[in-house]
């Protein structure tokens, strides 16, 4: 983490010269506000991970002799045969729907998110072979 930490100070401190350029040269307060804005959250960013990066244990890119393989492991487990993100994307759909053509739309999304949850949460916990 110390790496990330120093990518991110580097960072903020090349949007830092870049809003004061930017600041002086166009007399726009609405850009230079958001360039300092991204300043302070690559300020905190990186202060957090320079932080942190001091109790947690030597990563592998923290180390110059690591491999790319060292930092491997394992991301999580993906179901490779879900339907419950189709139906959120056509609850989502409905009820973006329902902001542009009348909030009505909303009753006939609600049910069909809430569907779409409830599937994704418990699909792995249904049959006779899933009860341990």
């Amino acid at each position: 983490m110390k790496v990330q930490g120093k990518m991110f100070i580097g960072l903020a401190v090349f949007i830092l010269v870049m809003a004061i350029v930017y600041g002086l040269w166009s007399h726009e307060a609405a850009g230079t506000t958001a360039l300092f804005l991204a300043f302070a959250l690559c300020t905190m960013i990186g202060f957090y991970l320079a932080f942190t990066a001091r109790r947690a244990d030597t990563g592998a890119q923290d180390r110059e002799d690591a491999d790319i393989a060292d930092d491997a492991g394992e991301l999580g487990f993906f179901s490779p045969h879900s339907w419950q993100p189709l139906s959120l994307a056509i609850g989502g759909s409905l009820a973006f729907l329902g902001i542009i053509f009348g909030w009505w739309l909303m009753f006939f999304a609600l049910p069909v998110i809430l569907f779409g949850v409830y599937g994704w949460v418990f699909e792995y916990y249904r049959g006779e072979d899933r009860t341990q």
